[in-house]
């Protein structure tokens, strides 16, 4: 199977890496906190993250939350920027003005580097790094050394893989959460209709959230609109979803188990499939009020305020890293048609 890597392979003007493997190409920049800008199945026309040809560079760094396939650390909320470590307090700016909280952290906006690049058997990879240290501004507010290192790999196979490690370099507890703010493009298909999409998202029970969108603890069962994500009847645009946060569970694709989401577009019978490693252990739904192309089925490893909340670790997901240790998941993207 033909693959390849293009290096310094130029999108929104940005030196990016390209991997190509059978139907596929991904376009990742590191120079951008490694989000993957573009992801797309050329033999069956599905731009699977939210992309614009129309889209400046200036345009995607003034919110690069919401545009293809950005990772998050630390990710959603902290009330009132406090987090509260073990063996440490620190306070965050409060960046998110109108909610009082610190929101979606730093590593998403630092220059990454690529540390390898491969083509052979059938898969294309890239491993590119960011070192969070005392040269950081955000080191005054968070004074802990540590590295994420992110591998992409694409292979006809598998589609997109990406595995994420988070290791700690600081001699204090480091807090473990990981996200993506995983940008569904709306339509899938190029000429599709968004009125024809729906996800499946494999659910338990839902994270109540309060009016500061922060978790009051509580744990509740599925209601009527809750179970349409886990009967697969979710329309994920034009209506407003925002911060629909459940635990997760694993559910089922095409008769075998599956954990993970999958987008359908009824008209086509085309899919987009997100499966995580059992790391991710919630499921957050967003949409930016629900007509701008768009929609997030965000995999969390723990909950909002997770380092914060009062409930036991094995509950909020929360957990923390002494210092040389490392925290390792990944998710993968593959389509159907």
């Amino acid at each position: 199977m033909n693959c390849s890597v293009e290096e310094g392979f130029l999108c929104k003007g940005v030196e990016c890496v390209r991997l190509n493997a059978g139907r596929y190409f991904a376009v990742i920049s590191p120079l951008t906190g490694s989000s993957v800008l573009r992801f797309y199945d050329t033999e069956n026309s599905i731009e699977v993250f939210r992309y614009s040809e129309n889209c400046s560079l200036k345009q995607y760094d003034q919110a690069r939350e919401i545009w293809g396939l950005p990772t998050l650390y630390l990710p959603n909320r902290f009330d009132g920027g406090l987090l509260k470590t073990s063996d440490g307090e620190y306070h965050l700016p409060i960046n998110e003005k109108a909610l009082g909280n610190f929101i979606h952290g730093w590593a998403h906006k630092r220059a990454h580097k690529v540390e390898s690049t491969s083509a052979e058997n059938g898969r294309a990879s890239v491993v590119t790094s960011y070192t969070f240290g005392s040269d950081d501004e955000m080191y005054k507010h968070f004074p802990l050394d540590f590295k994420l290192t992110y591998t992409f790999e694409l292979s006809e196979e598998e589609g997109l893989k990406q595995t994420i490690r988070l290791e700690n370099l600081s001699d204090k507890k480091l807090p473990v959460s990981l996200c993506t703010h995983t940008c569904i493009n709306a339509p899938i298909v190029t000429g599709g209709r968004q009125n024809g999409l729906r996800l499946t998202v494999p659910i338990g029970e839902k994270c109540e959230l309060d009016e500061r969108c922060l978790p009051t603890e509580k744990l509740l069962p599925l209601t009527a609109k809750d179970m349409r994500y886990k009967k697969g009847t979710m329309k994920p645009v034009l209506h407003i979803i925002s911060n629909d946060m459940y635990t997760a569970e694993t559910g089922e694709l095409d008769g075998r188990e599956f954990y993970g989401v999958t987008v359908r577009d009824r008209y086509s019978g085309k899919r987009i499939c997100n499966e995580v490693s059992k790391e991710f252990k919630f499921w957050n739904m967003w949409n930016d009020q629900g007509g701008k192309g768009y929609f997030c089925p965000e995999p969390m490893t723990a909950m909002i305020n997770c380092a914060n909340l009062k409930l036991k670790n094995d509950v909020s997901g929360y957990r923390e890293l002494s210092k040389g240790e490392s925290f390792e998941c990944w998710q993968r993207f593959f389509t159907l048609a």
